[in-house]
């Protein structure tokens, strides 16, 4: 049987410049329209220089202390420049180096193949604007 790629771009209005948006339903109603049950990899990529991606639990307190630990690591102060917009912004820029802006999961039988309580969030800690992109791309 030979492979097929299908790839969508997805859009994401966050709501705020500090947040972690969940992408779960979106990726699994993506795998259900193009998997047609068949086994593969679905690869998520933001083409963003201040967000990035993560699979982890949420709602049970990890995704605040996520965003807490990211605070501590990276402060939003004005200590660090940014050649493009000055000050404040570095370390939203320094944010992919800690969460990837790519990820890549199993599909097994069409469905995303993640843990109890996983989910998959796009993580956004700059100051910047609320809408984004997330490239969805199944292999199988």
């Amino acid at each position: 049987m030979t492979g097929s790629f299908t790839t969508r771009t997805v859009d994401v209005t966050t709501g705020s410049p500090e947040t972690m948006h969940d992408l779960t339903n979106a990726c699994s109603a993506f795998l259900r329209e193009v998997t047609h049950g068949r086994d593969g990899l679905l690869n998520i990529f933001t083409p963003h220089a201040t967000s990035g991606l993560a699979v982890i639990e949420t709602g049970a307190g990890s995704d605040n202390e996520l965003l807490a630990a990211l605070r501590e690591v990276l402060p939003a102060d004005d200590r660090r420049r940014d050649r493009h917009s000055g000050a404040g912004p570095g370390p939203g820029h320094m944010l992919p180096a800690l969460v990837p802006p790519h990820a890549t999961l199993p599909v097994v039988g069409g469905e995303l193949e993640l843990g109890t309580s996983q989910s998959v969030v796009l993580v956004t800690t700059d100051r910047g604007g609320p809408d984004r992109q997330v490239r969805l791309s199944f292999l199988g």
